[in-house]
This record gives structure tokens, sequence and C-alpha cells, in this order.
């Protein structure tokens, strides 16, 4: 380890012991005021003791140096060298709370713009949350509304975030989610599937529903509700999944195994859903099905429109 390595270690162990001995002397101190030991209390100062020394580490380990002489260039995507400029700071929240990044700015002049290679490497990007952070956010954001998921980041996790923050993380998250859907949906109009191997199947289902969820009035514009001249207070959601029955009941009818059933739902076309539920089912297999079965509820748009192009094979 170099002279560099050894200070930022010796400042980590610095800050945590400082941390802890803080701590330990504020407990004792109230034990022996009025010999009460709230272990609640305990618990979460002692977390955010551990968090504090846990961020002082990561500002250390986060202050990048500026670059050596042969590396105060970087290629630019306009073609052209892009100079090293200066070190710049920003703010970060990470899982163990709030801090800076110090890190080298490039600038190209050609294509008047500049670039921080080093929030590409750690997934920092136009962001001033750390990855650990945006995955919390949007678990939060997705299972409840946006202001208990801030609630639920400064319970479980001690961390500071406004409820906008939780909105804005959770969508782009499902943008980017959403987008590499789409890349793999299209590469199921181009035929460009991977050959899945395995044993043979038996039968594979393919189960298909639709139901109308309460959406906000922005989402409902131009369309018709169910009652002529009315204007629509929903949107249908298209709901499918793939599963491989293990038995059967008493009337013939498949008992699926929860645990081997995947789901796929989106507010989409017909069209455009059976394309995503054939690439599901192609992905658990459709190819090595000996028996495919489709099965839907019985609305329209469940006819033919709900399967890909007729290239595609349809349900036996």
């Amino acid at each position: 380890m170099d002279g560099g390595g050894k200070k930022t270690a010796a400042a980590i162990h610095q800050e945590v012991a400082r941390e802890i001995n803080q701590l330990r002397g504020r407990i004792f101190r109230q034990r022996g005021k009025d010999g009460h030991f709230d272990l609640e209390a305990v618990e979460m100062a002692m977390r955010s003791s551990l968090h504090r020394a846990g961020a002082a580490a990561r500002t250390e380990l986060l202050r990048f140096s500026a670059p050596l002489a042969e590396q105060r260039t970087i290629p630019c995507a306009c073609g052209q060298q892009a100079p090293y400029r200066e070190l710049r700071t920003k703010p970060l929240l990470t899982a163990v709370g709030p801090g800076e990044i110090s890190r080298p700015y490039y600038w190209c002049p050609d294509w008047g713009g500049g670039q921080f290679p080093a929030d590409r490497e750690l997934d920092i990007e136009n962001t001033e949350f750390s990855p650990g952070v945006r995955r919390r956010q949007a678990v939060g954001g997705q299972e409840a509304p946006f202001d208990q998921g801030r609630a639920q980041m400064k319970l479980l996790a001690d961390l500071e975030v406004t409820s906008k923050a939780v909105e804005r993380t959770a969508e782009a998250l499902g943008a980017d989610i959403a987008q590499r859907e789409q890349a793999e949906i299209h590469k199921v109009l181009q035929f460009d599937l991977p050959v899945r191997g395995g044993e043979r199947i038996p039968i594979l289902y393919v189960q298909m529903a639709g139901t109308g969820i309460p959406v906000v009035k922005k989402e409902t514009l131009g369309r018709q509700g169910k009652i002529p001249g009315q204007p629509a207070h929903t949107r249908e959601v298209k709901l499918g999944c793939v599963f491989v029955p293990t038995t059967w009941d008493k009337k013939g009818y498949a008992i699926r195994d929860p645990n081997s059933t995947t789901y796929s739902g989106a507010i989409e076309t017909a069209e455009e859903f059976g394309q995503r539920l054939f690439r599901e089912a192609w992905t658990r297999g459709w190819s090595r099905a000996h028996l495919r079965v489709g099965r839907g509820e019985g609305a329209e748009w469940n006819g033919s429109g709900i399967w890909p192009p007729c290239t595609f094979p349809a349900p036996s």
C-alpha cells in the first residue's frame, strides 16, 4: 500500500474509534445518571454513529487525486481529446449517509462539454444518490406512496430524502427497465432469440387477462369510457403468466406450482403485449414444449391480437 493509502486507512480508523468512544461515553453517562437503559435508543444511536463513521470513511475513499501528467487527456465522444481541467466536488448521499465526492473534470473545447469519468465508473452520473440509495428509493417507491417510501427510508435506513426524490428515482429506474425490455421485445420481431436448452416440457401454459386500474386524469385524456359520451376513468392493464402444470385436479384442470410461475404486465396494446408475453414464454422454454396452451378470459383483445404476427407459433 502506498503512503496515500496508509494515510486514508489511518483517517478511517481514527474516525471510527472517535465515533464509538463518544457513543460509549454518552450511553454510560446516561445510565449512571438515571439507571435507565433504553435498548432501542441505544441501537438507533449506535446505527447513527456507525453511519457517520462510514460516511467519513466513504468521503476519504471518494476523494480522487488529480490525474498524472500522462493521463491528463481522455477520448471524447466527438472523436477529439478532452484535457483535464480541475477537481470538482458534488454532494452524494450513500447508504451510510450524506457526504461528497471530489473527482477529475475534463473539458472538450471542440464539443463544448465536460465529463466526469469517475461518475460513470461509480454509476452516479447526473445524480446525487449512490446506487445503493437509489435501489432503496425504488423499492420504497414501488411498494407504497412516495411519501411513505421516504418515511421508510428514514426509519429503516436512517436516510433523509424527499418524497419527490423517491418519485423521480423510482420513475427513472422504471423507464430504464422499460427501455431494456423494449430492446428484448424488439429481438422477438427480428427473430433474434437465443435457443434455450434443456429437457423437453410436456405442457407449457400461457395465461392472460386484463383489468381496469385507476389512473390520474392526464392518462385518460381523449379516451372513451365504457359509457358512451363519458370519459374514461381507468386504463386497462394486461397481465400474463407462464407456468408448467405439476398435476391436475379431479375435474382435469391444471394445478400449477406457484414457485414456477413468472409474470408480465403492462398498459399497452394487445399486439404489443402479445410480443411481451411471447418473449416471456420463449424464455421459459416455448421452443421445448411438446404442447402449448394459451388461456384467456374471453375479452376481445384475447383473440388473435394477443399473439405476435402469425409467423410465430400460436398456442396449441
